[in-house]
């Protein structure tokens, strides 16, 4: 077998439709396009979103609010939940990822103060609220402000 002789398989490849050849090969005349209109003259696009004239869906809505694209996501997690940690014990990212307390390690740790906390911690997290802080501190713990993941 020589590389001369090698052919695609049938039906593997289609002939390009041409237009604008003359009305006997079927796309003459207005190439398809139908008579006037936008679509018929050549440079016609339209935007994402464009309905024809109609009010787009987008202009439609009402809008409200504001997102902040300097937004730092954090991850919540209440002191009552770090009472299944043991007495003394260092709470970290990987510790509270192990106790199913927080999803992933992408996204920064707060802890907010829902709850009582009963242990004496050492609490490393991105940040604290006020109230949480309290509490761990009046456990006999700490609360220590670690770098941000993002």
């Amino acid at each position: 077998m020589n590389l001369s002789e090698l052919k695609s398989p049938i039906g593997s490849s289609k002939n390009k439709k041409r237009r604008g050849r003359g009305g006997a090969s079927g796309h003459g005349k207005t190439s398809c396009r139908g008579h006037k209109g936008a679509n018929a003259r050549s440079g016609s696009t339209t935007h994402i979103g464009f309905e024809g004239g109609q009010m787009s869906l987008i202009r439609r809505l009402p809008k409200r609010g504001f997102t902040s694209k300097f937004r730092e996501p954090y991850q919540i997690v209440n002191v009552e939940s770090l009472n299944k940690f043991k007495d003394e014990a260092i709470v970290g990212q990987e510790e509270l990822l192990a106790k199913g307390l927080i999803k992933n390690k992408r996204s920064n740790i707060k802890i907010l103060g829902e709850g009582k906390l009963n242990k004496n911690l050492t609490v490393k997290a991105a940040a604290f609220s006020t109230s949480a802080k309290k509490k761990i501190e009046d456990a006999g713990g700490k609360a220590e402000i670690v770098s941000g993941v993002c």
